[in-house]
């Protein structure tokens, strides 16, 4: 008597997904690994046993068939001026994503720059790489050019040639929120960025915006500084307090820091300085920030889940041998909150 149609007791194996199909064990391996074309009619029914036995391969058995290990790595160096939470954003949403396509994720937070990376292509460990925290002139990239292993950089080097890269739009964040400001009539702005730690390695989303905040002021010919802003609440009221002594005009703010959200708004507070009767906040941070801060911020969210998906997705493509881009930058959207007003006027 035939097993074909059988639904076997115990934990099924291929053989029994086999049999239920009607097919040999190795048109099921051929579904499973995708090394051979197999017909649209077969292949879905190969499926459709697999779902009802509730077969689940063997990982490590697929992982020699396929000389796939199924495992991405996520490369984030944790230095000074990193904001954890908003990281843990990207990394769940590069997990969840990278779960989708039956991938686990390996998380490197050490600081090993080239070295790093290639030690981890060099092994069978993982079949592609996640980059972040990408500096305009990244050490890394020269080597990620001619590793064997697909790779895709979460942010933006000066030079993406041979590259495959995805972020928000930093250069045009920093432009959205000038404009904000300059619609409401505003003419001395300034921008309170990442600390100086994170300039000085040349991380590009930090100068990215800092270009964007001055080129679009100066094409509006309003008068605008850009200063680094450190995490210490301390040193942010010094910093809130230092802007105005030197630029008691200043009516718009862009804040670049998350960390430093709060402590810029009980600055001003202790200053005298309303928000946003005296002074005008934007801030370029993830929602949950903006939210969460009274009053609610004008914003243009660091979309992280999306970034995060759209890096697994590029990174699955490439392991499948299709096309990428160099570069995909989201564009920024402004979501206008409480802290932005009208410039008052005199008398």
């Amino acid at each position: 008597m035939s097993g074909r149609g059988r639904v076997p007791s115990g934990q099924p194996t291929i053989a029994d997904v086999a049999r239920h199909a009607g097919v040999a064990v190795s048109t099921v391996s051929y579904v499973l690994s995708g090394k051979r074309a197999i017909s649209e009619l077969t292949r879905n029914r190969v499926l459709a046993s697999i779902r009802l036995l509730g077969y689940h391969p063997n990982a490590g058995a697929r992982a020699l068939a396929s000389r796939r290990a199924n495992v991405i790595a996520l490369v984030l160096p944790l230095r000074s001026g990193i904001q954890v939470p908003v990281v843990m954003q990207f990394a769940t949403a590069v997990v969840t994503s990278a779960r989708r396509h039956d991938h686990d994720v390996l998380l490197l937070t050490s600081d090993e720059g080239p070295a790093g990376l290639h030690r981890i292509a060099a092994g069978a460990l993982v079949d592609g790489l996640l980059v972040m925290d990408v500096e305009l002139h990244d050490g890394r990239v020269p080597l990620l050019r001619t590793l064997g292993r697909p790779s895709v950089l979460i942010g933006l080097p000066a030079e993406s040639r041979g590259l495959t890269c995805v972020d928000l739009d930093f250069h045009r964040a920093g432009q959205v929120c000038v404009e904000h400001l300059v619609t409401h009539g505003h003419r001395r702005v300034a921008l309170l960025g990442a600390p100086a730690a994170v300039y000085d390695r040349g991380t590009g989303f930090a100068h990215r915006t800092r270009a964007g905040v001055l080129a679009a002021a100066a094409r509006h010919r309003v008068d605008a500084v850009a200063l680094p802003c450190e995490e210490n609440a301390a040193e942010v009221h010094r910093r809130v307090v230092d802007l105005f002594a030197r630029h008691p005009d200043t009516t718009g703010l862009v804040v670049q820091n998350e960390a430093a959200v709060g402590p810029v708004q009980a600055a001003l507070a202790a200053l005298g300085r309303r928000i946003p009767h005296d002074v005008s906040v934007v801030a370029v941070c993830p929602d949950q920030f903006a939210e969460h801060a009274s009053p609610r911020l004008t914003r243009v969210p660091v979309p992280a889940e999306d970034i995060g998906r759209q890096a697994v997705s590029l990174l699955m493509r490439k392991l499948g041998d299709e096309p990428t881009p160099e570069v995909t930058l989201l564009p920024p959207r402004l979501t206008v909150g409480d802290s932005t007003a009208a410039v008052a006027t005199a008398g």
